[in-house]
């Protein structure tokens, strides 16, 4: 396996990544061979996002995730990295919430449904040119200070 730095975040990741989006509506014990056989070719990296589930069950694929890998367990936790995304709010439809409040409140939902204290990388997902880029910074400062997320993105 290769590995690549990405950016300038230090991070030393596999240059194939494990989407997780089609975790959604398996059992941890189906997820569970998935995720260790991705760990034995030398995956490292795990990309995820609040909203990756099914309808009903968003955040369900980091869920799943969080049991089959134990990431609470930190032999486990400092081999790999995780990144996560966020800003899709839902409603009667879909919608882009860049809002201090819906940044936070995501990443802490991500966190315990991914079992851990936090993600290496946040990235907005698919981000909105009307957003608020200040209120998007103060969340950013707000989360890196805390030691919940590592480095950003978009």
């Amino acid at each position: 396996m290769k590995y690549i730095e990405v950016g300038k975040s230090g991070i030393k990741a596999s240059n194939v990544v494990m989407g997780c989006m089609r975790l959604k509506g398996k059992t941890v014990a189906e997820a569970e061979p998935v995720i260790q056989a991705a760990l034995e070719s030398g995956i490292n990296f795990f990309d995820h996002a609040d909203v990756y589930g099914r309808a009903e069950a968003r955040g369900e694929c980091e869920s799943i995730f969080g049991k089959a890998i134990h990431l609470s367990d930190a032999s486990v936790r400092e081999k790999i990295y995780v990144q996560s995304k966020c800003g899709i709010g839902k409603g009667e439809t879909d919608y882009y919430d860049f809002s201090k409040e819906h940044i936070l409140k995501s990443v802490d939902g991500s966190l315990k449904r991914l079992k851990t204290d936090y993600v290496d990388i946040l990235l907005l997902h698919r981000p909105d040119a009307l957003m608020e880029p200040e209120e998007v910074a103060e969340a950013f400062d707000i989360l890196e200070s805390s030691g919940k997320v590592r480095a950003f993105g978009v």
